[in-house]
């Protein structure tokens, strides 16, 4: 009989203990379900450079999904290759119409990573929609402050100019047709860069803009800005461009925070910092082609703001 009691007891016990571990079990799938709700990551809008296309992005999308499972990443698959040098603001209003649903559809908003002349066509988008809801904007290698510079890129879209006579096409009316010369901005020839530019001078607020103060305005509606590049770029000349840097008329570089965008708190860059929302991410070793694909770069530079 006693022992027939101890089985009892026993068979009782091995219950309870299997009823509080499916209890247990139960409690941490929930736990895990509520985490994962907790931590939804923002959708994530990728915007090509001059040449590229959406496949280029593979290895930075796999970066993405890793660190981040779940992420929504969308590479937008327009202007690809050759239509990159079509007109800067005419690529401006068709990234815009096909970002604007996916920021309709993320109540808790979005974020930017545009690589190149992308990140100028970004600007342009968050310059001229009002309603944007995006956190983080990365900027990724991307000639914030203009091009100049004898480059492949140069030479193999006009092989007859050198960076000195450049402005001789670019800072006409056929030359403004063409993407690069929308952000050629030649120190040597302020003037006719001031004048002639049809896009980077009027985001800068170069020459008299009447948007200028509602552009500030709905650039400002961003919570983060992230300057990525490196001395080794080879191609955004100089490569403190990236960072909004630029030569003066000796091509000394003069840092972003001697600008007079910056200084004059232009379009908003001064209003960031003093808020605490821009950042300088700068890496050496990698070439111009290499920013999106390099994993180092992803972690350093983008991973902690795509939150």
């Amino acid at each position: 009989m006693t022992k027939m009691k101890s089985l009892a007891t026993d068979s009782i016990i091995r219950r309870r203990e299997n009823s509080i571990g499916i209890t247990s079990l139960l409690w941490s799938l929930l736990g895990a379900c509520l985490w994962t709700v907790a931590v939804a990551y923002k959708p994530v809008i990728i915007v090509h450079g001059l040449f590229d296309s959406s496949g280029d992005f593979k290895n930075l999308q796999g970066f993405i999904h890793e660190a981040h499972p779940g992420t929504n990443v969308t590479v937008i698959d327009l202007f690809d290759r050759g239509s990159s040098l079509q007109p800067m603001w005419k690529q401006v209003e068709g990234f815009k119409t096909a970002i604007y649903p996916i920021m309709q559809n993320s109540a808790e908003g979005v974020h930017f990573i545009c690589y190149s002349q992308g990140g100028l066509i970004c600007r342009g988008i968050l310059s001229t929609l009002p309603d944007h809801n995006v956190h983080s904007f990365i900027s990724l290698s991307s000639p914030q402050a203009g091009q100049y510079g004898d480059t492949d890129y140069l030479k193999y879209l006009f092989p007859q100019f050198v960076k000195s006579n450049l402005y001789h096409l670019c800072y006409t009316s056929i030359g403004q047709r063409v993407s690069i010369c929308n952000y050629w901005n030649d120190p040597h020839h302020r003037d006719m860069y001031t004048n002639s530019s049809d896009y980077l001078a009027l985001l800068n607020s170069d020459r008299p803009n009447p948007n200028s103060t509602e552009w500030k305005k709905n650039f400002l509606r961003l919570d983060k800005l992230v300057l990525v590049g490196g001395p080794d770029d080879g191609v955004i000349t100089p490569w403190q461009s990236s960072q909004f840097g630029f030569f003066d008329d000796n091509e000394t570089v003069v840092e972003m925070q001697h600008q007079g965008i910056y200084l004059k708190d232009i379009f908003g860059l001064k209003t960031l910092a003093a808020r605490g929302d821009l950042f300088l991410c700068s890496i050496p070793y990698v070439q111009h082609v290499w920013w999106h694909s390099n994993e180092t770069v992803f972690h350093v530079c983008m991973e902690k703001w795509l939150v």
